[in-house]
């Protein structure tokens, strides 16, 4: 991976969403392609975000159940508790 700004990653992290739901402008898009080109940390990320929207979208309604527990590891784990 080459050095590059890790603050450009996380204000790109905020358009993931638009971008992999296809909605994001074509301006935006070709920055974050551009930026993933050099960040090896972003790829994995889309790519992981991606796989996990596919995952949820083929289970469906049988999607497990996870217990609290879990659920509050993951939660910490993305920053998110104030979703708990």
């Amino acid at each position: 991976m080459s050095e590059h700004e890790h603050i450009h990653c996380s204000e790109l992290l905020g358009s993931l969403s638009d971008y992999i739901d296809g909605v994001a402008s074509e301006a935006l898009c070709q920055e974050i392609e551009t930026h993933m080109a050099s960040c090896e940390n972003c790829r994995v990320v889309v790519d992981t975000l991606r796989k996990t929207i596919t995952l949820y979208h083929t289970l469906g309604e049988e999607t497990p159940e996870i217990s609290s527990t879990a659920r509050e590891r993951l939660y910490r784990t993305l920053n998110m508790e104030k979703f708990l």
